[in-house]
C-alpha cells in the first residue's frame, strides 16, 4: 500500500459568532472527488471512494475522532500534538464529497485561525492508503483504499509537496498491527539536517536518488 494525498482548494472558511462573543472557525467545501482525473493523474472510482468515505464517517466522524493536521506529515499516522481541526460532516453531492471541519483551539489550530484572519488562502488535502493500478495512462485507486484523514495545506507546489511525493513512493506494510515503511526513509532527515547553503544541493541529490528507486 502507498500513501496517497490529494489537494483541493474548493473550500471556503466561515467564522460563526457564538453567544459568548467568541468565534467558531469552520471549513466547508469539496473534500474529495470521484470519477474524474485529478491533478495527480489519479481517478477514484465512485464505488471505492464511497466505501472508504462511509467507513471513515462511521468510525471517525460520527464518533468525534476525525481529526486532521496542519500540513501533511511524512506518513499515514495521525500526530495528536499537531492536530488543527476536527472533521464534523461528510456528505455526497454527485461525485463530490462535501465536508465540514471545525478549527480547534490547539496550537496548530490557533495558527490556522491567525492565517485566516490575515487573509491567507488555504486548502484541504485527503490522506489515505491504497494501491494504484495503471489503466490507459491513468492511475486508478484500488479497492483497498482507506481514508486516514483530511489535512489543511497551503500550496501543493511548496517544498512540503516534495516530502509528500517521496512518501507516496514508499510501500507501507502492517507489522504486528503497526503501519510502518517497508524501507528505511532518511531523505527528509537528510534535507532537514543540511545547512542552508547546502540544502538546495541536498534536495536535488536526494530527489535524484529517490527517482532512481521508484518504479515508473
Amino acid at each position: 500500500m502507498k500513501l496517497i494525498t490529494e489537494h483541493t482548494e474548493e473550500v471556503s472558511y466561515i467564522i460563526e459568532a457564538k453567544d459568548d462573543g467568541s468565534k467558531n472557525y469552520v471549513i466547508e467545501g469539496v473534500f474529495a472527488q470521484a470519477e474524474q482525473k485529478n491533478r495527480n493523474g489519479r481517478i477514484y472510482p465512485k464505488a471505492i471512494l464511497e466505501q472508504a468515505v462511509s467507513k471513515y464517517d462511521k468510525e471517525q466522524v460520527q464518533t468525534q475522532r476525525a481529526v486532521g493536521e496542519l500540513n501533511h506529515p511524512a506518513g499515514p499516522i495521525i500526530n495528536l500534538d499537531k492536530v488543527s481541526h476536527r472533521i464534523t460532516e461528510l456528505n455526497w453531492n454527485g461525485n463530490d464529497v462535501m465536508g465540514k471541519a471545525l478549527i480547534l483551539d490547539t496550537p496548530n489550530g490557533q495558527i490556522v485561525k491567525g492565517l485566516l484572519d490575515g487573509g491567507v488562502k488555504l486548502g484541504v488535502s485527503t490522506r489515505g492508503m491504497g494501491t494504484l493500478e495503471q489503466k490507459n495512462g491513468v492511475n486508478m485507486v484500488g479497492k483497498d483504499y482507506v481514508m486516514n484523514t483530511v489535512d489543511i495545506v497551503q500550496d501543493p507546489s511548496a517544498p512540503s509537496a516534495f516530502v509528500d511525493g517521496i512518501m507516496e513512493g514508499v510501500e507501507w506494510i502492517w507489522n504486528n498491527g503497526v503501519l510502518e515503511a517497508q524501507e528505511l526513509e532518511k531523505i527528509e532527515t537528510e534535507i532537514k539536517n543540511a545547512s542552508r547553503s547546502d540544502r538546495s544541493a541536498v534536495e536535488i541529490r536526494e530527489f535524484k536518488n529517490f527517482l532512481s528507486k521508484i518504479n515508473l
